[in-house]
This record gives C-alpha cells, structure tokens and sequence, in this order.
C-alpha cells in the first residue's frame, strides 16, 4: 500500500519534474498495485496496516509524540494534571501546549494530524478495496461473516483516528474510501459520521475475538467508542446503554485489582477494553512497535531506566489524592489548604534530613500514579528526589508511574539506543472508565443512586489496593471511604468529575473532559493560579473560548486550495 503522508493528494508532482505523459501509469518499485491487494490476503494485510497506527507511530520516525495514543501532551500537559517536565529548553513547542500558546506550525499539531489520516487513509483502502473484492473484482471473496467483520473493524479504527483529531481540532475534514482523492473542506460537524461508523462496527462485530487476536476490535470495543461519543454528544441515555451493556457482560470491576492495568506482565485483561497493542524485542521492529510515544516520560539522572524527564505530575494532581477523615475526597477545593509539595523549594540541609510524612492521609491510587520522595517506585527502588529529576524548578517534584515498567521486567537492548521504549499496552478505554462514563449519565438522567454505586464500587477496587510501605510500615494514612448518599445534582456531578480524576489521572483524558464539561476555563485559570506559586511560567494565564481546541496544522491549510478553514478563533 502506498505510504500517504497528507491527506490531500496531488498529481501536480510534474509542475516541478520534467514528467512523461504515462508517469501516472507506470507502478512504482516496492509497491503493490490495487489488483495485486483485491485479494483475502491483501485485505487482511491492509486491515492489519490500519491497526498499525494506533501506537501513533510510522516506522522509522521516532518521536510522535504528540500522536502518542497516550495522549499525554493534549490530554494531560494541557490540562491540570501534568507539566510537560523536563527542561524549559527541551521541546519548546510542548511548553506552548501546557502554556495554551501555540501557533499553527507547531510540530506537535502536525504530528497529531498526519499520523491519524494516515490511519484514517489505512481504513478506507481497506474498505475500498473489500469492497472491491466482494463485488467481483479479484479473488475468492470472504464469507459474509468475515467481510462483515472487516468492515467493523475498519470502522472502529476510522472512528478512533477520527475522534483523537476532532477534540484536539473540532473543525476537520471527513474524508471515507469514497472520496477518491478530493479536497474535502472542513465546514461540517463530523460526530455524526462518527457515530454512524461505530453502530454499523456495533452491529457488525461479535463481542469474542478470534483466537490468540487480542489486538482486534469487537463487539464491546465498539460499544465502548459509540457510548464515548455519544457521551461527548450529551446523548446520556443513548450512551448510557452501551456502557451498561459492556457493565453487566464484563465482570465486576470490584474484583479486578487496580494495579494490573499498569503490569506488563498483565496486560488484555477483563478491564482492558480498547488497547493499544506495543510490544518490543521479538518482533524485529527495533522498537518501532512499542510504546514510542511515550519515551521522553522516564525518570532522568540515576533511575535504573531512565530517559528525559518529561510529563511530570503537578502539585495540584499531588494533593488531590487527600482525603478526609472518611476517606473521602476533598470535593470542596480545600485539598489546596497546607499543600503538599514533596521536597520542592527546600534548602539542601532541609533535603538531607527530609522524611516522607507518613500521617498524611491519601488515597492509594496516588502510589501508582506519581512517584514523590521517600517511598518505593515500583521495583527500583525508593524515589531519591532530584537524583531523578530532571529539573525540579521547571517540572516540580514528582514523576509519573503508569507508563513505566518494572526493572524486573525489563531486558536491556529491547530497543536499541532506547531502553526506555517498553511493550506496555495503553489502555484507551478500560472498565473503569466505563463505570464513570455510566456514572455520569446517570447523574445527568436523574438516577443519582446508580451514579452512587457505580462510584462507589471503583472505590470499593481502590480500597482493596496492598498499601504502599517505607521499612515495613505504611508510607501514608491511606484510606478510601465509600460514599453513603449523593444528596443532590450538583454534589454528585463534583463527585463523579473527581473520581474521574482520580482513578484515570495521566492516561490521557482530563483536558478533553474539563472541555466537554465546559469547565475548562475555570478549572484551568484557577489551577494556574494555584500552581503558578511555584513555577513562574505559569503565573497570569488566561484561556480563551478558543482554547478549548487546538489551531489545524497551517501545512496543510496551505495545501487544501482554500477547502480548509482554521480552528475557531485562530
């Protein structure tokens, strides 16, 4: 298949190549013709290519990070829970994501754009040229069965590119295996597409995978996508009844330990609903297929793995882990009140004698989430402190976990002259998720007692979490209470967003939630100003309607002949 970097394809090569009149004819070395793909096995070949993306990464071009499936750039540094980390001077253009400042040449924008129409591209050749050979124009077609799968698939893979390029640009090109190479403008809301593309994969799609096919999308990856959607569509009862019907076939959430979704050793498990399939070592990539985009987030300095410091969790994600005698989160702000800042801004003498204050009454989730001084960091060892940071001024204090593997589980030369690139899955919808999508369309049904017990059984898995321990005893006051009424709209809505937050931080989701909230503004400006104590460059931010997206890639603006228009505001 022929590698398609933009989306908008031109023939005009020969305005600047002396070209023969059959140039457009003639098939290129090293590539397969149309004919030569209208068969079974180039259509499962091309399917398997549309697949190939979701890890944001095209081989040979390391450094997608701003297409990393993690979203840990759009999702994460731009919102609340993470500095970009490192050094001020590495990848500046990250800075002016966490910042809401970017300009439309910035790389991480175009990384974004080009990775996922290159998988959207991916999908709709594998749909064409199905469809093709269903029709009579190759081989011996699939049975029904089959080709309804692939159709399925395909369009659970186009959905997904899709929905990662509308939350980041909100105005974008709907462009499917019929467009046959024109210029399509971006004037048209694309969500309905969406959701056309994930019911048709829904009644398509069977909820088992064929054997030893963990990678592949099926029934209740497509439910789980269509009631996202339709989530973000405020559709809640619609929605609602996808993630109940995933709910009541899956096992309870209560009895699948949190950790697992963090072990490599456990990945595709029950609470794993749409994965991003990595791995590294066997497969002959040289780490092309692991989990590339997240490499720079590793510990720097002396950890035993160790890369470049970024995405570092913030004081604010830190101290939302406080609970109250109950154990049970500070919804009413006070979490801010006597911050907990690890050892930052403290005098050299203070950190030779600094001692984790093991009274400090958190919510263990946070161990698995940020590393913070004094206590064990998975297998490595106990976190040191700046020994590990890059640099504490810029990022602050902590490191972040879910994205790292243990050194046990680690073999040195997975990827040659990149340790740090792992086989870890990403977990783009688990079933946690799915109980607080459920929760929150309860809430904004009027079913406020399912909402309670949806929240309350992720916490019910929560408390059943070991305890983290510094030489045998408990490294915090680790408590997590159950909640015993949700007394109105409101106090429930706050509890669901914090669960939210606490059981998915630095996965990729809270800048798109804060959006779909319409909270960001506020949530944001307050946050900036609460961390803005800490690192100047923070300090005065305010955010613009338009800052609730991101400007298109102005390349490809200059490419499409006037059909596309830039995001709103920019």
């Amino acid at each position: 298949m022929k590698h398609l970097k933009y989306i908008f394809l031109s023939f005009m090569i020969c305005s600047t190549l002396s070209c023969k009149k059959n140039f457009l004819t003639v098939q290129p070395q090293g590539e397969l013709s149309e004919s030569q793909l209208t068969t079974q096995d180039g259509v499962e070949g091309l399917l398997v290519g549309a697949y190939g993306l979701l890890n944001g990464n095209v081989s040979g071009t390391w450094g997608n990070y701003g297409a990393a499936p993690s979203q840990w750039l759009f999702g994460e540094v731009a919102s609340d829970n993470a500095h970009k980390g490192s050094s001020n001077g590495d990848q500046p253009n990250m800075n002016a994501i966490e910042r809401h400042a970017p300009t439309s040449t910035n790389d991480n924008l175009s990384n974004l754009w080009d990775r996922c129409f290159e998988g959207i591209q991916r999908c709709n050749n594998t749909l064409k040229i199905l469809a093709s050979l269903q029709s009579g124009g190759g081989g011996t077609k699939f049975d029904d069965a089959r080709a309804k799968e692939i159709q399925g698939e395909a369009k659970v893979l186009r959905a997904h590119y899709y929905f990662f390029l509308v939350r980041v640009f909100k105005v974008v090109p709907y462009v499917t295996e019929a467009t046959n190479g024109a210029i399509v403008p971006n004037d048209k809301d694309i969500y309905p597409n969406i959701i056309e593309d994930l019911q048709a994969a829904v009644a398509n799609l069977n909820t088992t995978k064929p054997k030893g096919q963990k990678a592949r999308m099926d029934k209740y990856a497509a439910q789980a996508y269509l009631g996202k959607v339709l989530l973000y569509q405020k559709k809640y009862a619609e929605a609602y009844a996808q993630f109940n019907a995933i709910i009541t076939a899956k096992p309870s959430l209560v009895n699948l330990p949190y950790t697992d979704n963090f072990d490599i050793t456990k990945e595709d498990g029950p609470e794993a609903i749409v994965a991003v399939q990595n791995s590294v070592g066997t497969d002959g990539t040289g780490g092309d297929n692991g989990n590339v985009g997240d490499m720079l987030n590793f510990p720097s300095g002396t950890a035993p793995i160790n890369c470049c410091g970024f995405f570092q969790p913030t004081i604010d994600l830190a101290n939302s882990f406080k609970v109250d005698a109950a154990g049970l989160p500070l919804l009413d702000g006070s979490y801010r009140n006597n911050p907990y800042t690890s050892d930052l801004g403290l005098t050299v003498d203070q950190k030779n004698a600094y001692k984790v204050n093991t009274a400090l009454a958190l919510d263990p989730r946070i161990e698995s989430t940020l590393g913070r001084r004094g206590v064990p960091y998975r297998d490595w060892g106990i976190m040191p402190g700046d020994a590990w940071i890059r640099d504490a001024s810029n990022g602050g204090p902590f490191l972040p976990i879910k994205n790292t593997i243990e050194v046990a589980q680690f073999t040195s030369g997975l990827a040659p002259g990149s340790p740090n690139v792992t086989g870890l899955n990403i977990n783009l919808i688990r079933l946690a998720d799915i109980y607080l999508m459920a929760a929150e369309c309860a809430v904004e049904t009027g079913d406020l007692g399912t909402a309670m017990t949806l929240v309350n059984a992720v916490r019910q898995r929560a408390a059943k979490i070991t305890p983290q321990t510094i030489n045998g005893a408990p490294a915090a006051a680790y408590k997590v209470g159950l909640y015993t009424s949700f007394p109105s709209t409101d106090y429930a809505r706050t509890a669901v967003r914090f669960e939210r937050r606490l059981e998915l931080a630095l996965e990729g989701h809270r800048f798109f939630d804060l959006v779909r909230w319409g909270i960001a503004k506020t949530t944001l400006e307050s946050y900036f100003t609460f961390e803005g104590g800490y690192f100047d460059y923070l300090k005065g931010i305010s955010l613009k309607p338009r800052d609730e997206y991101w400007p298109l890639p102005q390349d490809q603006i200059d490419r499409s002949q006037g059909k596309l228009v830039q995001s709103p505001g920019y």
